[in-house]
């Protein structure tokens, strides 16, 4: 069986996230970096980065990208490909969903 139903976590109410400004979360024992974008649009992220091992959250976002702030690396939010050096390897993003101002994010399945 290969597809997988969402198992949805509450992580806040949307008013909560700050745009384009990212939120460290734990959901399920999986760290997440959440970011409303200045858009509008929610994306959850795998809040570790694959080149260095330190958290996203603590990073910029810039037009739809979170940076890494060790080594400058930076990311797709809606991809989690690396979109500039060091990092190579692709970064696990998650399917979010809003019902009134709750944001739910599931981290059994990935986009």
């Amino acid at each position: 069986m290969s597809h997988r139903e969402p198992v949805w976590h509450p992580v806040g109410a949307l008013s909560d996230f700050e745009e384009d400004k990212p939120e460290a979360v734990d959901v399920d024992g999986t760290p997440v970096a959440v970011v409303r974008t200045s858009e509008g649009k929610v994306h959850a992220i795998h809040d570790v980065c694959s080149h260095a091992n330190v958290a996203l959250s603590e990073g910029e976002v810039v037009d739809g990208e979170i940076e890494c702030w060790l080594h400058g690396s930076t990311f797709s939010l809606a991809t989690g490909k690396p979109t500039c050096l060091p990092a190579v390897e692709p970064v696990p993003v998650y399917p979010v969903k809003i019902e009134g101002d709750d944001v739910y994010v599931a981290v059994n399945v990935e986009l």
